[in-house]
């Protein structure tokens, strides 16, 4: 076949895929500015306590909490690694939406929302930089996507990077727990005698 065909045949499938792709209802938006403090608000609605359940069979608590006079959304999970409380800090910066993930790692990675979209029914974070980290190459949570599904249901899925190369974690399926509290680690254990 002549060379300029495949070129022109390749060419209008890859325009045809970019047309089929900007038409697609999960279109991403550009994440700044007012998009991003609509992202924040609508993530904030995740305020309250949830289970989740990895795809590799673990489950875990997490209690969101809206704290700072409404300018972070904090998230302590508990579970997904033995005996561990995890948290992450979820806040605007300017025009940007930040979140930092304070990891059993001892890392503490700073994503940046990256991608959205148009109906906030998903977010993607993606790393900017970190605390305690030596080195890109040195283990840490890299990516998070977060995909909602409706008001008592969402899923998420962290990156891991290491030497060069990012691997998926696991998908996490999140159901809004009703009626009982997850024990809050900065809640004093003299609280309310």
């Amino acid at each position: 076949m002549n060379r300029h065909v495949v070129a022109f045949t390749l060419l209008v499938s890859v325009c045809g895929l970019s047309l089929l792709q900007a038409e697609s209802p999960e279109k991403q938006t550009d994440p700044s500015g007012d998009k991003a403090r609509k992202a924040f608000e609508h993530m904030k609605k995740l305020s309250g306590d949830w289970e989740g359940k990895s795809t590799k069979g673990w489950t875990e608590r997490i209690s969101y909490r809206v704290i700072a006079g409404g300018s972070c959304l904090m998230d302590l999970s508990y579970g997904a690694h033995p005996n561990e409380w995890m948290a992450s800090m979820i806040h605007m910066d300017g025009d940007r939406l930040m979140l930092t993930h304070y990891c059993v790692a001892k890392n503490q990675p700073r994503l940046v929302a990256t991608e959205m979209a148009d109906d906030l029914s998903s977010i993607t974070f993606t790393y900017l930089d970190a605390t305690n980290l030596p080195s890109r190459d040195k283990g840490h949570m890299d990516k998070c996507l977060i995909r909602f599904d409706g008001k008592d249901k969402f899923f998420s899925r962290w990156t891991w990077y290491q030497d060069g190369m990012e691997s998926w974690m696991e998908d996490i399926e999140h159901r809004r727990i009703k009626g009982e509290a997850v024990k809050d680690p900065l809640t004093p254990s003299d609280a309310g005698k």
